[in-house]
């Protein structure tokens, strides 16, 4: 039968945010509530916020956001700082997979095809740390770049995000909010008829122009200031649907795997975490998230491995 709905759905923001070098793009991420940051190139050094260490390898990445993931209180905003430091580790990662000297070395593009595979598994992590009620915020550079339209003549500049072309469209599609952070600068004309450019204010634009990638869907004014307490009311917004908590998600992993409460208990007893006669509902949340469902794969296979030998 279906399941039909009506209405509004509140959940957490997915929020990319980019701009020229020096903008403020981490100092307005570490404004959201509770922020948490993965700082990729070291940006933070300077800032009092609270940091996961700089991953090294693009698995390291993904095993720390999916980490996030199951430990929902950890914070109530996960920022990943940034997009194009990210997807350098990604490349990095298929070229050593795949034995190449770069990206461009595997032909007829098929190394961007890999890259976009790849970055998706990024997104469908940082889905569930969505799907958990923590924010999600991504940085990225922007870089400026001549763009021509087909049926017009000239071509322009404009502003777009430091990534390749197969990994900006997934990050554009991916968020609720794209927002552009730039010098609102003004022409003037003096008294001898030169111009000259005057102002510099920080903003965000949050809708496309010609010029630049932007959007939301939220109704929000297409020109904002810079600062993060224009969009805050969007972060305060609770997710209707409760975080799943750690041991319902074990109860389900351990009937999809065919395991039983006493086999949990007994590989639980012993690696010597709790004693055998405790049930798993008297295990703590973050045991819970930070070593069984973390190491799951581990868990059954040794599972697998003592009924075995029982046998």
């Amino acid at each position: 039968m279906l399941s039909i709905t009506k209405g509004k759905t509140a959940r957490a923001m997915k929020v990319v945010v980019y701009g020229s070098e020096g903008i403020g793009k981490s100092t307005f991420a570490a404004d959201a509530p509770d922020p948490l940051f993965i700082d990729t190139e070291g940006s933070t050094a300077h800032m009092d916020v609270r940091r996961i260490e700089k991953p090294e390898t693009w698995e390291e990445l993904v095993d720390i956001v999916k980490e996030v993931a199951v430990t929902p209180d950890i914070c109530k905003t996960l920022v990943l700082d940034t997009a194009d430091w990210a997807e350098q580790l990604c490349v990095s990662h298929i070229c050593k997979k795949y034995k190449q000297p770069s990206i461009e070395s595997f032909g007829y593009g098929r190394g961007y095809v890999y890259l976009s595979e790849e970055f998706a598994l990024l997104l469908r992590a940082l889905d569930q740390v969505i799907a958990a009620g923590i924010h999600v915020i991504i940085t990225a550079h922007a870089k400026m770049r001549k763009f021509e339209q087909p049926d017009e003549q000239g071509a322009y500049d404009r502003w777009e995000m430091k990534l390749s072309k197969h990994v900006a469209p997934l990050l554009k599609e991916w968020c609720d909010m794209l927002l552009f952070l730039n010098y609102r600068t003004y022409v003037v004309t003096t008294e001898t008829n030169a111009k000259k450019a005057q102002g510099g204010k920080r903003v965000m634009y949050t809708s496309h122009h010609p010029c630049w990638d932007a959007k939301n869907r939220q109704d929000l004014p297409e020109e904002l200031p810079l600062d993060f307490k224009t969009i805050a009311h969007l972060f305060s917004l609770t997710p209707t649907a409760e975080a799943e908590k750690p041991l319902d998600r074990l109860k389900k992993m351990m009937e999809e795997a065919g395991i039983t409460e006493e086999q949990i208990q007994s590989v639980v007893a012993d690696k010597g975490h709790y004693p055998r006669e405790a049930g798993i509902d008297t295990y703590s949340d973050k045991f819970i998230s930070g070593w069984l469902i973390k190491y799951w794969p581990q868990v059954t296979k040794l599972i697998k491995e003592t009924s075995a030998d029982a046998q």
